[in-house]
């Protein structure tokens, strides 16, 4: 043992896991010590199961104990987290001396508990480039157990996994190297610790290097002295150095410590005694693992095991089978001297000690009245997903695919097998790109299933098949089917399509898809992972993580290919990006009321911060009779957000190309203009609305009678000469874009007010600025704007004449026109003068769901920047978004709120530089560069009616805005 060089040295070994006591401490431990008489000492030494899913002769089983028995503590398993605080509860007040109160807890309360949070296994937190969250993560579950009445949690696993086939640790374990399993071991044990819990470090001396579930048998390790210390004792070493407080013998078997057959190391004074407390010096409380597993029960009687795991130098006996059968043997190997009183005291001495330390010389019951909002800290979600955004890894890239890049030249289908229902992953993949989603619910699913995919998939160039349901066991492919194994193999002969393989789950079933050139690894398949993962291959996210174990050879320990962040939209919690995210919730409130009183049928908000969504909500149904709901992906007509959303991305487009110069006369690019009152019109004064055009000129009322629609501007079927849908039925003439055009150039000006045109919103200036677009571009200003920042933005809903490409169904209906289309517009564009003229004007005519809104806005706020390119080469967003002069609070196209007006369109709480637009149909945008806030409201608030007033009557937009600044968290 010596030559090892871990746990002899040349001097006396240092006292581990010894905390000072303070004189308080001593003094409650003595007062506390001195009430017991030695039969019920010897109770403190047990911790019982407790559930709280059982029924009430369990209670009462456990009721005895505590009563007759005087046991110590007492250990929860399954159950519900305000059953469990109740029973805590109700157990505490049975008791003599406060119960210390125990949960396996490794990845949060989830593992014992329903409706509880699961952070994450700890394979996941050996993948990370950064152990500061595995600390974070100890810090949120230590302080969801003291608000559960919990004082010690049986983690971490500090196990060195070094045997791929193990059946019990696997993901459980940080990894296979003994530094990184210290390291993260140590990290979370002070998050436990630094907050009041006390960890217990487990599985000793290793349980790492095992093919046996040691709950149903009695692993054997055969192994050295000289590998035990060099492995499997180092994290436990290094651990005790830094105070871990508990912990826990493993029912293993190893000759080198004892060769009495089926002498399990719980029961080993060699290892328990010898070793751990003696040769290792650690002084904390040693815990049994739980002596009701089959490894030990079946070679031992009932409360045997009990007397001699105390016998081996075992302080805390858990989950005994028979404890009064177990007192009765302790009783007898004291009197037999096996064991001796003074022993036991020292032991029980422990005990209180770590009671003191626990708060229980001030026991106060769980506040059972706020007990789910003080569990459902939201914070706690912030760290969950960090801990995914840092340990996602991509495995291979060996096509340079990842992050997706130009995606106008990616045709991407998912494909997700053994995800139940409509997943997150799929969710948020169909967020950054229009290609479908394809669901195996069955991830063990015949060929059949997947073969009848493949023609569907022929038209793409990219699939991504990811696998769910993923299982921990090595002799069933970790949960991943023969037939989707089978499938991935076809897709990757494909030589047209790149597949992507994405692993939900443990990293070791990466070897059966080990040779596909794109893999990634996300580890788990809660909701967080399948958040982060989409976001890892669309560049939102940059990949940090590396594999934590070797699954083959050539998926080593440590590999992981980091890619960058392309500064797409992410997905995150409020409280990552600054935000308080109970003040947001106050949103709902306001987004129900405007439901409640009428102000439109439904609505989308959507607000981001630092480029992250932290709020992205439906409410509402698309109508009054409440037939279909709102969802995230419904499309809204947009109304005069096109301005902004589609006229002034192609003139701010084309001034940053150097093809439009803003003080230049409108005229030298739309000739026809050179012979009107509009000539000296400067294009900078047009986007200012200040060129003298009026708000708006009669259209459409010019090409309807008393008698109804005028047979020379419409026709009741298309045809070339009638190519323009106005509504079902009705098609304009293609002269009707000429007509306009013709009016407007026609239209008399504002008068001037000393000398000067006032500045006058007006619907004009951007239909001249349309023109003029498609003058410069040389192409229609839809198809311009869809091949240079739709497609390559990744735009799915964002189309002019959306029921070329949807069905009604996807689309909020507006009004019910009773005076001109005669009928209820759903799909066709609300604005007259844009229906008139084909659906394609620069005022109105654009529909989009409020995500695809926000990704553009949002390369918007990023001036140009988005997605790995750059649309904008030049600042030109930021020139156009700013003030232009004081007598003219309007940026370039951009609209600003009006801070003097008490109900303007923006918060008074958000800065002068918020830029953005509104939206007769009940819409708005708008972006704050100083804080990085983007906020979407969506609505139908013209249906059925467009004098429905409403929504500004309430103020409704307005206020929602104002909670986002109210949220912003202080700093």
């Amino acid at each position: 043992m010596a030559a090892t060089g871990l746990i002899i040295s040349s001097s006396a070994p240092k006292d581990k896991g010894m905390r000072p006591s303070s004189v308080a401490e001593e003094n409650w431990v003595d007062s506390v010590f001195n009430t017991l008489t030695p039969d019920q000492r010897l109770g403190q030494l047990f911790m019982v199961a407790a559930y709280s899913n059982k029924d009430r002769r369990h209670v009462q089983q456990v009721d005895e104990l505590v009563r007759t028995h005087g046991i110590g503590g007492i250990m929860f398993l399954q159950g519900g987290p305000r059953r469990q605080a109740s029973l805590t509860n109700h157990y505490q007040k049975l008791a003599k001396v406060p119960l210390l109160v125990a949960m396996d807890a490794e990845w949060g309360l989830s593992m014992r508990l329903d409706s509880s949070m699961h952070f994450a296994k700890q394979m996941t937190l050996g993948a990370m480039d950064d152990e500061q969250y595995v600390y974070q993560m100890g810090r949120e579950i230590a302080l969801k157990m003291k608000t559960l009445g919990v004082h010690v949690s049986f983690s971490p696993v500090i196990d060195v996994n070094s045997n791929p086939d193990n059946p019990v640790i696997g993901n459980r374990s940080f990894g296979e190297n003994k530094e990184q399993v210290s390291q993260r071991g140590i990290a979370y044990i002070r998050g436990l610790q630094d907050h009041g819990i006390m960890a217990v470090a487990k599985h000793f001396p290793g349980h790492g290097d095992t093919d046996v579930d040691s709950h149903v048998a009695l692993p054997v390790v055969n192994t050295d002295m000289a590998r035990l210390t060099n492995v499997d004792l180092y994290p436990f070493q290094k651990s005790f150095e830094a105070g871990v407080m508990g912990v826990m013998v493993a029912h293993l078997y190893m000759p080198l410590f004892d060769t009495t057959r089926n002498q399990t190391t719980t029961l080993s004074r060699s290892l328990v005694t010898g070793l751990l407390k003696e040769k290792m010096a650690y002084k904390g409380l040693v815990f049994t693992d739980a002596l009701n597993m089959k490894s030990v029960t079946n070679h031992y009687k009932a409360g045997e095991l009990d007397a001699l795991a105390l016998i081996a130098g075992n302080d805390v006996l858990l989950f005994s089978e028979d404890v009064p059968l177990g007192l009765q043997r302790i009783r007898e190997a004291v009197t037999a001297g096996k064991i001796t009183q003074e022993d036991i005291d020292a032991r029980v001495r422990k005990i209180l000690r770590a009671k003191f330390w626990a708060g229980l010389n001030r026991y106060q019951p769980v506040d059972l009245p706020n007990l789910m909002n003080d569990l459902n800290r939201p914070l706690s979600r912030m760290v969950q997903q960090q801990i995914y955004e840092h340990a996602v890894t991509v495995a291979k890239n060996d096509d340079d695919l990842l992050p997706f890049h130009r995606l106008d030249t990616l045709r991407i289908a998912t494909v997700t097998v053994g995800a139940k229902g409509g997943s997150t992953f799929g969710e948020i993949m169909s967020k950054y790109q229009p290609g479908p989603v394809y669901s195996v619910p069955n991830r063990y699913a015949a060929d059949t299933a997947f073969t009848n995919l493949l023609p569907r998939l022929a038209p793409y160039n990219v699939v991504v098949v990811s696998l769910h349901g993923m299982n921990n066991t090595p002799a069933h492919n970790y949960g991943i089917g023969e037939g989707a194994l089978s499938f991935i193999k076809q897709l990757q002969a494909n030589k047209s399509i790149k597949t992507v393989v994405v692993a939900m789950g443990n990293a070791y079933g990466l070897k059966y898809v080990e040779d596909a050139r794109t893999l990634v690894c996300g580890y788990e398949d809660n909701f967080a992972a399948q958040l982060v993962v989409p976001q890892v291959l669309f560049g939102a996210l940059p990949a940090k993580g590396r594999l934590p174990v070797t699954v083959s050879p050539k998926l080593v320990a440590g590999k992981g290919v980091p890619t960058p962040d392309f500064r797409r939209l992410r997905y995150a919690t409020p409280e990552s990006e600054g935000l308080d995210s109970r003040i947001l919730a106050q949103i709902d409130n306001i987004a129900l009321e405007s439901v409640a009183y009428a102000a439109a049928p439904g609505c989308q908000v959507l607000v981001a911060k630092n480029g992250a969504v932290v709020f992205d909500k439906s409410y509402g149904y698309c109508t009054y009779d409440k037939s279909q709901p709102v969802s995230n992906s419904t499309l809204y007509d947009l109304a005069s957000i096109t301005k902004v959303a589609g006229t002034l991305q192609a003139i701010m487009y084309l001034k940053d190309e150097g093809k439009l110069n803003l003080d230049e006369k409108v005229a030298t690019y739309l000739p026809e203009l050179r012979n009107t009152n509009k000539r000296e019109m400067t294009v900078r004064d047009v986007l200012l609305h200040q060129a003298g055009l009026k708000p708006g000129i009669p259209t459409w009322e010019r090409t309807v009678s008393k008698g109804g629609l005028k047979p020379t501007f419409y026709a009741s079927a298309r045809s070339d000469d009638y190519p323009n849908e106005v509504s079902p039925g009705t098609f304009s003439s293609k002269a009707t874009d000429d007509s306009v055009w013709v009016w407007i150039q026609r239209s008399s000006l504002l008068p001037k007010i000393k000398g000067k045109y006032p500045v006058e919103y007006s619907d004009l200036s951007f239909i001249m600025l349309k023109n003029l677009a498609e003058r410069v571009a040389k192409e229609p200003i839809d198809q311009f704007l869809e091949k240079t920042i739709y497609k390559p933005l990744g735009l799915a809903s964002m189309t002019y004449n959306p029921l070329a490409r949807f069905p009604k169904s996807c689309i909020a209906p507006t009004e019910n026109d009773t005076y001109f289309r005669r009928t209820q517009l759903q799909g066709t564009v609300h604005d007259q003068t844009a229906a008139l003229i084909g659906g394609v004007s620069g005022h109105a005519g654009l529909f989009s769901n409020a995500n695809d809104l926000a990704v553009l806005m949002q390369m918007n706020l990023q001036n140009g920047r988005y997605g790995g390119q750059r649309y904008f080469q030049t600042p030109v967003v930021t020139e156009f978004a700013r003030s232009q002069s004081a007598g003219n609070k309007r940026g370039l196209g951009w609209d600003h709120g009006n801070p003097e007006k008490p109900e303007g369109p923006t918060s008074n709480l958000s800065p002068a530089s918020t830029f953005g637009h509104t939206g007769f149909t009940g819409t708005c945008v708008w972006m704050d560069p100083e804080n990085k806030i983007l906020y979407i409201f969506l609505s139908n608030r013209v249906y059925p009616d467009a004098g429905n007033n409403k929504l500004r009557q309430f103020n409704i937009r307005t206020r929602i805005h104002d909670v986002i600044y109210k949220s912003l968290q202080k700093t």
